[in-house]
């Protein structure tokens, strides 16, 4: 047996120290430090035996946007157990614990990203959103079926881009479900700092914004780049790479105008953008779907719902529906049972019920729709809900909708 506590701020070294064993990694003296300092201000729990710490759990503290709302929520980060220490419920031990503290705390959600996506289903969480990597060809102009907006575009002094774009993108949250809230510490560690810490070779971030000077901005993209590769066994030299971190956009003749930006820069002939959105509208404004491309999609942010009728009347409805949920929920017997949901555009209330179920499902399940990204039909289809009454299932899917799919590039 384990034993479940806090791990003391003397302690962080030694968690870090498991983590980067887990994860095979072997960071320099500066990301140490900056590992260091963000384990400071999150929750950390730790699993001992005897003195030895063989699991590690840490959860920043977010708000995250929902349709209509913005809710506290954990965002759990550096999961780890020692090699000597798996199948042994180790992690079960600490997701237990950290689903009792939050529920004990009052919190109706909690988030993650998945190192491996096999995990965390068994322990009633559900990809909630999807990311896309979108690239584009940009050895030639960008072909585009909109006109880019021609307000001024500005390159933004590094030491001022947090306190330009940071209200910006926090206004936005609330239009697209999915997004944390970003502390200063964050932007200055994660978005806008130095050096990356996937590739070394990329250049410090760039923040270009769209607007007249001195009026509020319509627009940022937050990029960094790399050289052209050298040539190989005589062959020609490879592009350059622009990749885009973050685009937000007004309008889409906005957004036209920050990717045209990103796609002229010279001596650089590709741009990556990892996360977007599978909704981007520059997937539809684009003239050359061959110059544009998408090369992967992803589930990305994992959502679980603590307590479920907190979490569902929370929330905004964007149409009236009324269903007796029977929800499965291993780890919460709390949350298992039959609920009656009545929600619509005014508010939504959900008590125990005990008539005939419409939808019979696990939480897992219906964490995945709870931000309106995953279809409830497409999980009846895939036998994963079981549909008691027809249409049920196209109904909450109604009420569920919202007009830009959750999503976010917040990874943690």
């Amino acid at each position: 047996m384990v034993d479940i506590r806090e791990v003391p701020e003397a302690e962080i070294d030694r968690a870090l120290e498991l983590a980067y064993l887990v994860f095979h990694d072997r960071p320099d003296r500066d990301r140490r430090a900056l590992h260091h300092a963000l384990l400071t201000r999150c929750a950390r729990i730790g699993a001992y035996d005897g003195d030895a710490l063989v699991g590690f759990m840490a959860a920043h503290h977010f708000r995250l946007s929902v349709p209509g709302a913005d809710l506290a929520c954990p965002g759990l980060t550096f999961v780890c157990v020692a090699p000597t220490h798996r199948r042994r419920g180790v992690l079960t031990a600490l997701m237990d614990e950290q689903l009792r503290r939050t529920a004990a705390a009052g919190g109706p959600i909690a988030v993650l990203w998945a190192s491996e996506a096999a995990i965390y289903g068994r322990f009633g969480y559900g990809a909630a959103t999807q990311g896309v990597t979108i690239e584009i060809d940009s050895t030639r102009p960008l072909a585009l079926r909109v006109a880019p907006d021609r307000r001024p575009l500005r390159l933004v002094d590094p030491a001022d881009a947090a306190d330009l774009v940071g209200p910006y993108h926090e206004a936005a949250r609330a239009a697209r479900a999915g997004r944390p809230s970003r502390s200063a510490e964050r932007w200055a560690d994660e978005w806008l700092g130095e050096h990356d810490e996937e590739d070394e070779e990329l250049s410090p971030p760039r923040t270009v914004v769209l607007g007249e000077p001195g009026e509020p901005i319509a627009g940022y993209v937050l990029y960094r780049t790399k050289s052209a590769s050298p040539a190989g066994d005589g062959g020609p030299r490879g592009p350059g790479l622009v990749r885009v971190d973050e685009l937000e956009a007004d309008t889409p003749a906005v957004a036209a105008a920050l990717w045209e930006c990103v796609s002229s820069l010279d001596l650089t002939g590709k741009v990556s953008a990892w996360g977007r959105p599978v909704d981007d509208p520059l997937l539809h404004f684009a003239a050359d779907r061959d110059q544009v491309r998408v090369t992967a999609q992803f589930p990305a942010l994992w959502l679980r719902l603590v307590d479920v009728p907190a979490a569902l009347t929370a929330r905004a409805w964007a149409a009236p529906v009324e269903l007796v949920l029977e929800l499965s929920d291993p780890r919460l017997p709390a949350n298992a049972g039959r609920y009656r949901l009545k929600a619509g555009p005014d508010g939504a209330a959900c008590e125990p019920a005990r008539a005939a179920p419409d939808l019979v499902l696990d939480v897992r399940e219906l964490a995945a729709c709870y931000l309106g990204g995953t279809r409830v039909v497409e999980l009846v289809a895939a036998g994963l809900v079981e549909e008691r009454v027809p249409a049920a299932a196209a109904a909450l899917d109604a009420a569920l909708r919202t007009e830009l799919l959750p999503h976010t590039a917040d990874e943690f």
